[in-house]
């Protein structure tokens, strides 16, 4: 155990500053009415965290929310920031999912699954901020737009850079590859990518089942 604190002092000091930080901020957090931690959170660097009066965010068991780029596999360009900014607007993050320096937020609902991968600089809202405005141009920039829930099933891997619109449900087990705007519904068990993302393979068995490098 020494061997081990001497180690993170002498390769990465601020990796201890960082630890710390984020026993106080779960605390803290924990403590807000709207907010329910129902397990272990892991929490690696300082994520923005705002659930306004009204809106409410639930955290499955062993969640992880990294928003420390170093030792991350890409460049993470933001911290995970969760938002909720409507009132009775939710955000559900299922068990053992882990978020990587990604953007959810809600102005209806957004429901993450058990098991998911969210990867770095993802975009998920499930509100237009405005409306088109065709007919009145002049006030599009009053305007708030509509908003339709977001699922996102168990086990579902999204790349990096990627954007999930309003009223998406991706199926259990897909996988969004990087840079992909998803605006229409994924089925379960199937490779999406693109803009707009389009099936690009089905799963078929384990021959299909290979790592590829499009993440």
């Amino acid at each position: 155990m020494l061997k081990k604190i001497i180690h993170t002092v002498t390769t990465d000091p601020f990796k201890i500053i960082v630890r710390l930080f984020s026993k106080f901020f779960i605390v803290w957090v924990s403590t807000k009415k709207n907010i329910e931690i129902k397990g272990k959170l892991v929490l690696v660097g300082y994520p923005l965290i705002d659930i306004q009066k009204g809106s409410a965010l639930y955290i499955g068991h062993n969640v992880t929310l990294n928003s420390r780029n170093k030792g991350y596999h890409v460049n993470m360009h933001s911290p995970v920031k969760l938002y909720a900014d409507k009132l009775g607007a939710e955000i559900h993050i299922g068990d053992n999912t882990r978020i990587h320096g990604a953007c959810l937020h809600a102005y209806t609902s957004i429901t993450i699954g058990k098991n998911c991968l969210i990867a770095a600089n993802c975009q998920i809202f499930d509100g237009g901020g405005h409306d088109l405005s065709f007919s009145d141009v002049d006030n599009r920039i009053h305007t708030t737009g509509t908003s339709k829930p977001i699922v996102i099933e168990d086990s579902v891997w999204i790349g990096i850079n990627s954007v999930i619109l309003a009223g998406v449900t991706i199926g259990k087990g897909s996988v969004i590859s990087a840079n992909s705007v998803v605006v229409k519904d994924i089925p379960p068990m199937v490779l999406a990518g693109g803009n707009p993302a389009i099936i690009i393979k089905k799963y078929e068995g384990e021959k299909n089942n290979k790592q590829t490098s499009m993440f």
